[in-house]
């Protein structure tokens, strides 16, 4: 098959669902498919690959690293003229929520090809926790989705949900990352039949750190080790979780790594409390390091509340037998709870709790032990697998298996 993704932001670009696309797309290629990524065009440097259809866009952040492409005939138009020299597309593979979404399905659509979409946003939460006047942002997508998706299929009333139910209504198949997002589409009228496929973890990095470890044994840390890994920005709480390491005063290790327009508000946090001997910002790193790094530590922390479709650091952490303290209520219900930690609430003050709490049990030697056999079901290899299932069950049409 070739299968034609698309996403709203570049492979290349930092973020859960990037990573999911690319750890996709390598394993879809490994069982014999072409896959082609189209994104917006990236204006930061990055690693190029010449399966990246790479559309013309405009920056729409300050660091340049995030873009938009516009929806319409001139893409279209770009759009059809590159594909034709690539070989026909069987599936459409929507990975996005905004102006590749549109793309994608006007795309489908016009070649009468399948489309399967992965939701990976949650918007009502999202757009209200990183964009100025919310309601008019909502408005002003559904404007411009029922301008130039027609005609308009949403039963809902305008807003968040109609706008998913309007994509969801022309997939074959509409996926969910996590049992709670699909919850949240089921309870919002978006979609009563989502698919659950989680982004799985790499089989052959994950077989190469359990391997060592089991080979040698790390020696203990001289001090707890924890580890957090996201975008510097506010919907993933990372302010909240500064202050809660202030607040917890435990003699521990907290590395950071991520990139993000919160960095400088970070670094200046952490030098005004005195904080430089217990946080490292340790910047960027590979899939592979940020692996390692997971493998390395004691305990992985989770700080955002609902606004992940997934929480990939935290299935990433569990594969690997680290356990994670998990602030997110749905993401923690995911997992067994005697594997994990999670704060009694959402407050800074909860979060500092659970950070003595995790110290105390890491020195005592009574952390929670991640049962070994996550590592199988949330591999890579056995996700690709049902995608592809879900893909031939696209192309078989309404009777397929």
């Amino acid at each position: 098959m070739h299968i034609l993704v698309f996403s709203d932001q570049h492979p290349e670009s930092s973020g859960g669902a990037q990573v999911s696309i690319r750890l996709q797309r390598r394993f879809l290629e490994a069982a014999g498919h072409t896959v082609t990524v189209c994104s917006p065009r990236m204006h930061q440097a990055h690693d190029d690959d010449p399966n990246y259809l790479d559309t013309p866009s405009m920056p729409i952040t300050l660091d340049r690293e995030y873009a938009m492409t516009v929806p319409g005939r001139l893409t279209d138009r770009w759009l059809d003229a590159r594909l034709a020299a690539l070989p026909p597309v069987d599936v459409v593979h929507v990975q996005a929520d905004f102006w590749q979404a549109i793309t994608a399905y006007r795309y489908a659509e016009r070649h009468g090809i399948p489309a399967i979409h992965t939701m990976h946003n949650r918007m009502d939460v999202g757009i209200e926790e990183t964009m100025p006047a919310p309601q008019l942002v909502i408005g002003a997508l559904s404007w411009w989705q029922h301008r130039v998706l027609k005609p308009r299929l949403s039963t809902l009333p305008t807003g968040v949900w109609a706008y998913l139910q309007e994509f969801a209504k022309r997939a074959a198949v509409v996926i969910a990352p996590s049992h709670h997002f699909a919850r949240v589409l089921r309870e919002n009228g978006v979609t009563g039949d989502a698919e659950v496929l989680s982004t799985g973890v790499d089989d052959a990095v994950l077989d190469e750190i359990l391997a060592e470890r089991a080979a040698e044994p790390t020696a203990p840390h001289s001090l707890p080790s924890f580890v957090w890994i996201g975008r510097f920005s506010h919907e993933k709480r990372l302010m909240e979780f500064l202050e809660a390491v202030r607040l917890a005063r435990v003699d521990a290790v907290f590395r950071l790594y991520g990139a993000g327009l919160l960095l400088g508000k970070a670094q200046a946090f952490v030098a005004e409390h005195d904080l430089a001997d217990h946080v490292v910002f340790v910047g960027r790193v590979s899939y592979q390091d940020s692996l390692r790094a997971i493998a390395d530590a004691d305990a992985l922390v989770q700080t955002s509340i609902g606004f992940e479709t997934q929480g990939m650091t935290v299935f990433e952490a569990a594969a690997l037998g680290t356990p994670p303290i998990v602030s997110d209520p749905n993401i923690a219900a995911e997992l067994p709870a005697e594997s994990i930690w999670q704060p009694a609430d959402g407050s800074v003050e909860a979060l500092a709790e659970a950070l003595r709490q995790a110290v105390a049990e890491i020195v005592s030697g009574t952390a929670p032990v991640v049962a070994p056999e996550l590592a199988h079901t949330l591999r890579q290899s056995t996700q690709t697998t049902r995608l592809i299932a879900l893909y031939e069950a696209a192309l078989g049409g309404p009777g397929s298996e």
